[in-house]
């Protein structure tokens, strides 16, 4: 398979130095290995994200010198896609509804003994009252039943669940690594008013646009083991995983999207080269 990554930022703000340090990675390592570089626009949430900021995205990553193939993937605009995925999954009795809020969750959690990843895993409701919510049209959460999943795959391919982490993790994680999905809880796949969520619309279109490596922050990490199960589940390939160091500013704080002195957009405004940005960077 030729060496395929992608810069996948979500158009929910400028981006900044952090953002630069991302897709810079990237686009170099596939690059350096002859291969292609893509970009996808991760726009799936309505309420947070806007054309705007998109433009503003491919703006700022011309400026600083970076190509990719066309077309731009846009999540948006293959919503059906990914509630294909979550009809399949649901059908194979993976997935359950979930009316608790948010409040009830973290509640659970505060007074969980086994700690947030017990609570994390809240099960079905009894069939009678999931009757009766459903009939009240209250709102709820499709859940991947971490449960269903271990016992359709059995034990030992559970145990056998793994990825190959070329980067470094936060704990210096590296090599062959076992996914460890109970980590996460029965992550959410999709609500009644939005017909995905991240871990669904990332993992279908690696698969999709044939992504060998996957190169993003390290805040990412974790997210990597439920991805995994998912990839499993669907019969899609795990891609090599390349977490990079995140990059902070004179405070020791992170780089973020409301810190609107360090985006790229300010510093070109201040008249900064692209050129010198790339060299701070290791460029």
């Amino acid at each position: 398979m030729m060496f395929t990554t992608r810069f996948a930022p979500s158009p929910t703000g400028r981006l900044h130095r952090g953002h630069a340090f991302s897709a810079l990675t990237g686009w170099t390592a596939a690059r350096d290995a002859g291969g292609r570089f893509l970009l996808r626009i991760e726009d799936i949430d309505p309420t947070r994200c806007n054309a705007g900021h998109e433009t503003a995205i491919l703006n700022d990553l011309h400026w600083l010198g970076l190509d990719w193939e066309r077309p731009v993937r846009r999540q948006s605009e293959h919503l059906a896609d990914y509630a294909t995925v979550v009809d399949a999954l649901d059908r194979r009795g993976l997935l359950y509804r979930c009316f608790r809020t948010r409040k009830d969750i973290l509640d659970a959690i505060g007074d969980a003994p086994h700690g947030p990843a017990e609570a994390a895993r809240p099960g079905p409701h009894p069939t009678d009252e999931e009757a009766a919510f459903l009939s009240e049209g209250r709102a709820f959460a499709w859940r991947l039943s971490l449960d269903r999943a271990r016992d359709l795959l059995g034990d030992r391919a559970w145990a056998g669940l793994s990825f190959v982490e070329e980067g470094r993790g936060p704990m210096g994680e590296h090599g062959r690594l076992r996914a460890r999905p109970e980590t996460a809880g029965d992550v959410v796949l999709a609500r009644k008013d939005a017909g995905t969520a991240y871990h669904v619309a990332v993992t279908h279109d690696d698969a999709l646009q044939r992504v060998s490596h996957v190169i993003r922050g390290e805040d990412l990490f974790e997210a990597t083991h439920i991805q995994v199960l998912i990839q499993t589940l669907m019969g899609w390939p795990t891609p090599v995983y390349r977490h990079h160091r995140l990059l902070t500013g004179p405070d020791g704080r992170r780089y973020a999207k409301r810190d609107a002195s360090v985006t790229l957009a300010q510093l070109r405004a201040e008249g900064l080269d692209p050129r010198t940005l790339r060299a701070e960077l290791g460029f």
